[in-house]
């Protein structure tokens, strides 16, 4: 039976292929392969809609052994030294993790790839541009404060308005 939700808004975004904001992540001089794109649709009720497209994820001795890797926001969008610079979890409401806003579903990945689409009812395209995306090397354990215990950030990328955007 075929029902109306909100996902067919969700594909609309897709097919469109207009994200409104993107990062563009990379890994550390320990993992130089892993890298990709976060991007974020705006959905017109609210919240947004991300897709993120991974290369080059470390399999840890592990190949054809799918591994799982924290995924959140953090407060600053500066990739340096690291990594460290790009702060905590974002979270403006002061809650706890993992109700934080930045945070978002472990990450998948076999022999390196990922791909990922999720809606996150709490982000705001224009509450996030300037931030960072972080992919860290365990997966979270959504219990640890204030973090979830995800280990050493791995990748990063910083939330960039795309041209498009940025030009309305």
């Amino acid at each position: 039976m075929f029902q109306v939700t909100p996902r067919l808004n969700f594909m609309k975004l897709f097919l469109d292929n207009r994200p409104r904001a993107y990062a563009q992540m990379h890994g550390d001089a320990d993992y130089p392969n892993l890298q990709g794109v976060v991007y974020f649709y705006e959905v017109p009720s609210g919240g947004l809609l991300v897709e993120a497209e991974l290369f080059g994820l470390p399999d840890f001795g592990n190949p054809d052994t799918p591994a799982f890797y924290g995924f959140h926001i953090h407060e600053n969008g500066d990739c340096s030294n690291r990594f460290l610079n790009a702060g905590g979890h974002y979270n403006p409401g002061n809650r706890l993790h993992p109700h934080h806003a930045g945070d978002m579903p472990p990450l998948l990945s076999l022999d390196g790839y990922t791909w990922i689409s999720f809606y996150n009812p709490a982000l705001e395209l224009y509450d996030i541009v300037g931030k960072s995306v972080i992919i860290h090397r365990e997966a979270d354990d959504f219990t640890t404060q204030p973090s979830g215990n995800a280990g050493q950030m791995i990748g990063c990328g910083v939330i960039r308005l795309t041209d498009e955007q940025r030009n309305n």
